[in-house]
């Protein structure tokens, strides 16, 4: 992808006002809708209507770690490309892993929004082949992927979790090719 057009991300972190995310890149809260519901997914405690963030990933920081998020979050493109990977627990076979690249070139696949729901494990990382050795500096300042995630109820640290490793082993516990499942996701496995 030539990101020559994009901004340097150093400065749409300091133009954003972003900072560090616990998942890894860069995010800050642009919206936290005062009115409060009852959250279905949350046993009915009182949340947010919703929540919207900026997130960004960089060549610096490239990937965020696999979570999950009770409520239901919309990812919105904005600029750049991410992987990201979906996987969604069955309780009477292997999980269901999915992949969607969120980016400007829908006739090649990519996707402008991307729904996430709830239950899912998710993570996202830059496109390999935009984080490839041999990236010229200048392309480098300028690889990242901005989106806007808008999180319906609104997000709450306490309805958030990172999956770990032994979690990671027990889903795909049983599963043919789960081994190399778990190798191949062990890098995105917070701590």
């Amino acid at each position: 992808m030539d990101y020559s057009a994009y901004p340097y991300t150093e400065d749409l972190i300091k133009d954003l006002k972003l900072i560090k995310h616990p998942e890894g890149g860069y995010f800050a809260e642009t919206d936290r809708q005062k009115v409060e519901i009852p959250s279905p997914y949350a046993d009915n405690q009182l949340r947010s209507l919703a929540t919207s963030i900026f997130y960004l990933l960089t060549y610096d920081e490239s990937h965020g770690y696999i979570h999950m998020n009770k409520s239901v979050t919309m990812h919105v493109h904005h600029h750049g490309r991410a992987e990201y990977t979906l996987i969604t627990p069955s309780a009477s076979g292997p999980p269901l892993i999915e992949r969607a690249v969120i980016g400007p070139n829908v006739a090649a696949g990519e996707q402008r929004q991307l729904l996430v729901g709830t239950g899912v494990w998710k993570m996202s990382r830059l496109l390999p082949a935009d984080t490839a050795p041999g990236v010229a500096e200048d392309a480098k300042m300028r690889t990242g992927c901005l989106i806007t995630e808008v999180v319906v109820p609104g997000f709450h640290w306490e309805d958030h979790k990172y999956l770990t490793r032994k979690e990671l082993e027990a889903l795909f516990e049983s599963v043919e090719g789960g081994k190399e499942r778990v190798r191949e996701l062990e890098a995105f496995v917070k701590g």
